[in-house]
């Protein structure tokens, strides 16, 4: 990395760090008022705030995930939680192995709090990581104490890099929440390096009979409700929903026959997010996970669903190379590989 000193916290701006607009060279240089900035050879310059350069404005769709990620600032890191949750799905998404991340580049493309930023930083992988929103705060306060660290404020249809630069480009729950899937499949894979592979998940399509209840279920009712008040309203209902209901699920955390049934039957009923049978190993943690992910699922702006057939087709008609696109995790999971020698 190429490091320049504005202040006296200097910004190590990754090789591959490009002005979004113009694609010229950026470095760390004073801004007009002698504030910390980032300047591009073109002329513009972007802020730094709070140690994290801002290549978008504040405000946006993404406010809201922005206010949960800091607010659960932990809360997934499998170095919190004691599980291996994270690392799982991302090694399953991968292919099966974390080893091919070892010395790689790789662009992580709404990182959010950073779950999946750890495990890549684990893994030897060098990460360049940008969310839409706020959320690069918890971000770096997780994370920015690993070598091979960046991340900035960005926006996936305006990313402040080089086009083609990355080893790997990842992009895990956040597909879903842009405007247009396909044209953030084709942003994504603007930043594939020939060889390279982009990783991605998307919430599924639903059946006919789904699309038809759909609209009358208590999560979607919730919803509708919870997306016409401003974020910070939003985060605190969210938050007196779980809280009240919670106590039920409780006492629902438990193994027999008739509570299980029991338990689907509340579980369709209730519009909080409960994990305890995908992940009963959380234990006492459940409760903060049903906080954080009924937020998430209430609360977000855009809810695109795709079947494994709508994002292979996506992914071949940006030029990339589908190795799989298959129903897993929260819905499809696919990997697609950008052909040698191919721009």
């Amino acid at each position: 990395m190429v490091e320049s000193n504005p202040n006296e916290h200097p910004i190590a701006l990754p090789p591959e760090a490009r002005c979004p607009a113009h694609g010229a060279v950026l470095q760390a240089a004073p801004g007009p008022a002698g504030e910390a900035a980032i300047r591009g050879t073109c002329g513009c310059v972007f802020p730094i705030h709070l140690e994290i350069p801002r290549f978008v404005p504040d405000g946006s769709y993404a406010n809201a995930f922005g206010l949960q990620w800091n607010a659960f600032r932990r809360t997934q890191l499998d170095s919190y939680s004691g599980t291996t949750i994270s690392r799982d799905r991302l090694t399953r998404c991968l292919g099966g192995s974390l080893e091919p991340l070892r010395g790689a580049s790789v662009l992580e493309v709404g990182c959010g709090a950073g779950r999946f930023t750890e495990v890549l930083l684990d893994a030897g992988a060098r990460v360049f990581a940008c969310d839409l929103s706020a959320a690069v705060e918890a971000n770096q306060a997780n994370c920015g104490q690993h070598p091979g660290y960046f991340v900035c404020q960005a926006d996936v249809m305006s990313l402040p890099i080089a086009a083609g630069a990355f080893d790997f480009v990842i992009a895990l729950g956040m597909v879903q929440h842009t405007p247009s899937p396909e044209k953030t499949i084709a942003a994504l894979a603007a930043a594939v390096r020939p060889g390279g592979l982009l990783v991605l998940d998307h919430y599924r399509a639903l059946g006919p009979l789904e699309r038809l209840l759909n609209p009358l279920t208590p999560k979607t009712l919730v919803r509708t409700i919870l997306l016409r008040l401003p974020p910070p309203l939003a985060f605190r209902a969210t938050d007196a929903i779980v809280r009240w209901l919670l106590p039920v699920h409780r006492l629902l955390w438990r193994r027999g026959a008739l509570v299980d049934r029991i338990r689907a039957v509340w579980r369709r009923a209730s519009p909080v997010f409960d994990y305890y049978d995908a992940f009963p190993e959380l234990g006492e943690a459940l409760a903060d996970w049903a906080r954080l992910d009924t937020h998430d699922g209430l609360t977000d702006y855009y809810k695109h669903r795709r079947s494994p057939q709508e994002i292979a087709r996506a992914l071949t008609a940006v030029g990339l190379e589908v190795i799989d696109s298959r129903a897993g995790g929260n819905g499809v999971e696919a990997r697609a590989r950008r052909p040698p020698g191919r721009d």
